[in-house]
């Protein structure tokens, strides 16, 4: 079978491991995760694995973007792909602009907001639909556990400045210069926004909508494992 692919176990097995993570973050795992998860310690000697597959077109690299790897679609791993048939896996990337607080706010740097410095993340199109105004955020804290998004998790927000009851937004306090991660509320007969963690130990936190800027609407959580 491995005469057949032209492909050593090892190179087997990174495949299995790169399609295995993509199926469970929604983005491909980095070369030092690709090691971890295979038993490789030297980073180069992934990276020659790598470029061994991209070259019998099982993958394809991009060393422009962070975690840029897409496998080919269509193929199991014992399968070679025919002169260049198959289609690509269709990922996106996405800007990483840091941190948002699921407790307390917590600060934003101000470099957060530019793009050009951003790490990306590659994440499954049909996950977002059009990537336009879409970037990513790290949860830090557990207020919104009850809404299965953990410390550590990755939201996907779609850039917007409105919201409606219930949407899970992140909210920019603008006397606290601070962001944080919370369900909106306008409430009828008050004259203040109430942003609701999905925490039963926690208190909602009350904002007078002059002093709150919307950043963006949750469309999606990549989930941390473990």
């Amino acid at each position: 079978m491995l005469a057949q692919t032209g492909l050593s176990k090892r190179q087997l097995r990174v495949l299995e491991v790169i399609r295995e993570y993509s199926e469970e973050y929604g983005y491909p795992p980095t070369i030092r995760e690709i090691g971890e998860l295979v038993g490789i310690t030297s980073t180069s000697v992934v990276s020659y694995n790598l470029n061994v597959l991209q070259n019998k077109g099982y993958l394809v690299r991009d060393r422009d973007i962070s975690r840029g790897l897409r496998l080919v679609d269509g193929l199991d791993d014992h399968e070679s792909p025919a002169d260049g048939e198959g289609e690509l896996a269709e990922f996106v990337s996405i800007p990483l602009l840091g941190a948002i607080a699921a407790g307390i706010p917590l600060p934003v740097p101000e470099s957060n907001a530019m793009l050009a410095d951003a790490e990306s993340i590659r994440v499954a199109r049909e996950m977002i639909g059009s990537p336009r105004d879409v970037y990513a955020l790290q949860v830090r804290g557990d207020s919104m556990i009850d809404a299965l998004i953990n410390d550590g998790d990755v939201v996907l927000m779609r850039h917007q400045q409105t919201a409606e009851n219930g949407d899970m937004i992140a909210a920019w306090i603008k006397d606290e210069k601070a962001t944080t991660l919370k369900r909106f509320y306008w409430e009828p007969g008050r004259t203040s926004v109430r942003l609701q963690p999905a925490n039963p130990l926690m208190d909602p936190i009350y904002v007078h909508p002059a002093n709150l800027d919307i950043q963006g609407k949750v469309i999606g959580v990549i989930r941390r494992l473990g």
